[in-house]
């Protein structure tokens, strides 16, 4: 049973230049109490979808089923039936904590008492006791997430949106929020989160799909997705411009996909034990010596970078 189905779902913006496709028909099926995560660069039509998915913005074509209900049809259901944590957040910064969670949950026809009860309950969860009761513009950013995360939960939906969760947070707080968003899981949510951050896939999702340009490119678990790979992946390090290294391996025969990376150039190749000795002379020879070779294992952004031929770091 799916929590989220859609088929060939659209949205296009109107604007003076002509019509811009964001989302440009996205198969998606999301298993009830799994953590999907929808990866890929800003841009690539991930918020886009997710708006959609929430209703907040209507779809220019195709169809969708969210929390057992149809996203045409039965919008107002769908809203009552979800969570959604938007990328910035929605708390009052002159308001607390444990206001807003009242607040939140007498608009969801929680009586009074069992509106302070609820709020009670989650400040303790999320360990935010120590502020609840002073206003949210003096929380740090990593408690304003948390609280993000409360007030998506207090009326206990059994889908839970999350737009770039965790962007902004320091690793501390990234790492707390993680284990809350598990913990949402183990409590039987199904949890649909975007992001771009790689190691924030790779961590907490059961499957995910990479968007880009508006379409799916590659869709299963993360580890199922980076065993599709054959081969192995070499960055080779360069002070100079990186151009000419990538242009002269991209012309080999053994590399099945190159781009730029911070550190250098990744190159994906068949087998490093006989590709580290030719990428080594053909670079001396070129005039181009590297500076590091690396071997790495295939990652996320292998994955991406074979779908779509860019890596994501450099797109995102």
């Amino acid at each position: 049973m799916y929590s989220i189905e859609t088929r060939a779902l659209r949205h296009v913006f109107g604007s003076r230049e002509g019509d811009v496709v964001a989302v440009a028909g996205v198969d998606l099926a999301v298993a009830r109490g799994e953590i999907f995560g929808f990866l890929g660069p800003n841009g690539a039509g991930k918020t886009t979808t997710m708006r959609m998915l929430v209703t907040l913005l209507r779809p220019s074509g195709g169809s969708a089923t969210v929390a057992g209900c149809d996203l045409a049809r039965d919008p107002r259901t769908i809203r009552r039936r979800i969570g959604y944590v938007a990328q910035h957040g929605g708390a009052d910064p002159a308001v607390t904590g444990r206001a807003e969670l009242v607040h939140q949950g007498r608009a969801h026809r929680l009586a009074r008492a069992a509106a302070g009860e609820r709020a009670a309950e989650l400040l303790a969860r999320f360990e935010l006791d120590d502020c609840a009761d002073r206003p949210t513009g003096t929380w740090s950013g990593g408690q304003r997430r948390r609280l993000d995360l409360a007030l998506a939960f207090v009326h206990r939906p059994a889908l839970v949106f999350l737009d770039e969760p965790s962007t902004g947070l320091d690793p501390q707080s990234r790492a707390r929020l993680w284990d809350e968003i598990r913990a949402l899981r183990a409590d039987g949510a199904t949890v649909f989160l975007t992001t771009h951050y790689l190691d924030e896939a790779d961590a907490l999702c059961d499957r995910l799909a990479i968007i880009d340009h508006g379409r799916i490119v590659a869709e299963g678990g993360p580890d199922e997705l980076k065993a599709r790979l054959a081969g192995d992946a070499v960055i080779v390090g360069t002070d100079a411009d990186p151009d000419p290294v990538r242009r002269l391996l991209a012309d080999q025969p053994w590399v099945s996909a190159v781009a730029a990376v911070p550190e250098g150039v990744r190159v994906q190749v068949d087998r490093a034990g006989t590709a580290l000795p030719a990428i080594l002379r053909l670079l001396d020879e070129a005039g181009h010596p590297p500076t590091t070779l690396t071997l790495t294992r295939p990652s996320l952004d292998d994955v991406f970078l074979a779908e779509t031929g860019r890596s994501l770091r450099d797109a995102a």
